[in-house]
């Protein structure tokens, strides 16, 4: 059994990694504690538009995340949202606007999670991941699911109430499913999705259904795409995914069948590979890796015994 090298355990999954910021929650309920920390002149905010934010390359081959001083920030009504405040002292904020700012220099670009997850420093990704989960929600849940009035933004943005019938609604986060499933050869198996480029494979995956337990949807989800059956299930790490609000939960599991059929639905082609299949397979370009920010990489990683090339 190959095990996960020390190259590979040593790479923290992205947006998982321990940012340096305590999101400090007792402190969203407490309007003078924010707005002290609102003027404070170390506090940082950014803004967030449509899943984007501002990024930058420093001289010294960082990539940051573009803040400014609260004074110098954007002005908006509501959405203004605490996200927390790091071992120095430094609160952060980010608004949610209409459209990014523009730059003085023009050196700074938009850019997402998918590009800039890779590229920013655990604290800054951190703070972006937060930032778009609450964006998402907050676009997508303006209208109380009880009575059908108009909520308003309390909590820093954590919480929306409905002033009609009193209830509160709190962010949505839908836990999914990833998982590496290997057979008896320890062969693992990867799927490619239908909307994909042609040799794009991954891990499979899916949402947890009402009613239903994780290693039960870990079983179902396989058994439905690919048509596997799957035994043991072991838990391995989680990753937030904010497209749009789910929570990643990674799996290693054990296959007690090795005939595929694919549900061509979801999944357009699944195969077993080998360590060696599927080395020839990226060298000779007929596979593309999965993309380098998402846990799937880590978990074939685990299974494979040294880093993915990069897609």
């Amino acid at each position: 059994m190959t095990t996960w090298t020390d190259s590979t355990a040593d790479r923290p999954i992205t947006f998982s990694a321990p940012s340096g910021v305590d999101r400090s929650a007792h402190h969203r309920l407490d309007e003078a504690w924010l707005a002290a920390a609102w003027s404070h002149p170390t506090t940082r905010v950014f803004v967030v538009s449509g899943g984007q934010a501002l990024i930058d390359d420093t001289p010294d081959g960082r990539t940051e995340l573009i803040m400014t001083p609260s004074f110098e920030a954007p002005l908006t009504e509501a959405h203004r949202y605490y996200l927390g405040t790091d071992e120095e002292g430094v609160s952060y904020f980010a608004l949610q606007k209409d459209s990014l700012p523009g730059r003085l220099d023009q050196s700074a670009r938009a850019a997402g999670l998918r590009e800039a997850g890779l590229l920013l420093s655990p604290r800054d990704a951190g703070l972006l991941v937060h930032a778009v989960a609450l964006e998402n929600w907050q676009r997508m849940h303006r209208f109380c699911s009880r009575c059908g009035e108009r909520t308003v933004i309390a909590a820093a943005g954590h919480i929306r109430r409905c002033p009609a019938c009193g209830a509160e609604h709190y962010p949505r986060t839908d836990p999914a499913v990833i998982m590496l499933v290997t057979d008896e050869q320890d062969r693992a198996l990867l799927g490619r999705q239908v909307h994909w480029p042609e040799g794009r494979f991954s891990t499979l995956a899916g949402f947890v259904e009402p009613g239903e337990s994780i290693e039960q949807s870990v079983a179902r989800e396989v058994y439905e795409e690919a048509g596997v059956v799957v035994g043991d299930v072991e838990y391995v790490a989680s990753q937030p995914w904010p497209f749009p609000s789910s929570l990643m939960l990674g799996f290693m599991a054990r296959a007690t069948s090795s005939e595929i059929q694919v549900d061509g639905e979801e999944i357009e082609e699944a195969r077993w590979f080998s360590r060696d299949d599927l080395t020839a397979a990226f060298a000779s370009g007929e596979v593309l890796p999965p993309y380098g920010i998402s846990i799937a990489a880590r978990l074939i990683e685990q299974w494979y015994g040294k880093p993915l090339p990069r897609p």
